[in-house]
C-alpha cells in the first residue's frame, strides 16, 4: 500500500450555476377574448361539436371525447398540465361549467398559439 507524499494545500474548485425556472405559465387569451379569433370564435358559437372534436383530436384523444359527461373538464385539465399553465382543477370545472363555449373556445386559441 501506498501512502501520498505530496501534501494538498487546496481542493479544486468548481462553480456550478442553475437557475430554477417554474415553467409554468398563463392562458395565452382569458376565457372571454373570444372575438380575438373570430373563426373559432364563430365555430364555437354555431357548431361547438365540431371544435370539439378538433380540440380534442388535437390534443391527441378521440373526436368522441367531448360527448362525455365531464370530458371537457378533463380536456381542459390536460391541456392546461401539457402546456404547464397555471391553475387547477376547481377553476377548470368553473370555467367549462359556467361558460363551456368560451372555455371551449379558448382551448382552441392556446392550440392554436402553441402551433397544435
Amino acid at each position: 500500500m501506498a501512502y501520498q507524499t505530496e501534501i494538498i494545500s487546496t481542493q479544486p474548485v468548481s462553480v456550478t450555476s442553475f437557475t430554477v425556472t417554474s415553467g409554468s405559465s398563463d392562458w395565452s387569451s382569458n376565457v372571454c377574448d373570444c372575438c380575438e379569433d373570430c373563426g373559432i370564435c364563430l365555430c364555437g358559437a354555431f357548431i361547438p361539436c365540431i371544435l370539439g372534436c378538433k380540440v380534442a383530436q388535437d390534443h391527441g384523444e378521440s373526436c368522441c371525447l367531448p360527448f362525455l359527461p365531464g370530458a371537457l373538464i378533463a380536456l381542459r385539465t390536460g391541456i392546461r398540465n401539457r402546456y404547464s399553465i397555471n391553475g387547477s382543477i376547481c377553476d377548470d370545472w368553473i370555467v367549462m361549467s359556467c361558460c363551456p363555449l368560451c372555455g371551449l373556445c379558448q382551448m382552441a386559441r392556446e392550440q392554436k398559439t402553441r402551433g397544435v
